[in-house]
């Protein structure tokens, strides 16, 4: 009978361990992001004026890299934390660069003009799936969030923006 209960018991905390490790985002949808230490895959895409931006411009910052698209609502959620990221951070050391995956352009600018959204913003119209440069991110998932250091080198990644902003206090 005390085998029965330990038994019982151990399960019941390996479901309740599970259960608690799987409310975790980055644990069910940001588990293939890189690792830190991986060097941030180098890409060049258009921003909101038509501009070439390549990731190497930015060397010498910090960079929070952000992917993210009109349509998908938990981005849209984490607009207002961006925001505020982006308005404490200091612009000489930090830099944000936001890869949209909207497939229509006037979505993207639509949304970047009536969030008020600053950074650097730049548009992937190959959509998130087949997305180059999503696909070197192992973007499975939006939003998803990087801290690149100013080496180069991918220091956090998540699913969860607040992560990211807790990192940059």
């Amino acid at each position: 009978m005390k085998h029965i209960f330990a038994f019982v018991a151990a399960l019941l905390i390996g479901v309740a361990a599970f259960a608690q490790e799987t409310q975790d985002p980055d644990v069910v949808y940001g588990k293939d992001l890189l690792a830190a230490g991986t060097v941030a895959p180098s890409f060049t895409l258009k921003d909101i004026n038509g501009k070439s931006v390549s990731l190497s411009d930015f060397r010498g910052k910090q960079v929070v890299l952000h992917f993210w698209a009109s349509w998908c609502p938990d981005c849209r959620e984490e607009t207002p934390q961006l925001k505020a990221a982006q308005a404490a951070a200091d612009p000489s050391k930090v830099v944000f660069v936001s890869v949209s995956f909207d497939r229509k352009v006037e979505a993207f600018e639509a949304y970047v003009h009536e969030n008020a959204l600053g950074g650097v913003q730049l548009f992937d119209a190959s959509g998130k799936k087949e997305s180059v440069v999503g696909t070197s991110y192992h973007v499975k998932w939006i939003p998803a969030t990087y801290l690149i250091g100013s080496d180069g080198r991918i220091q956090f990644a998540t699913v969860v923006f607040s992560k990211v902003a807790a990192k940059l206090k």
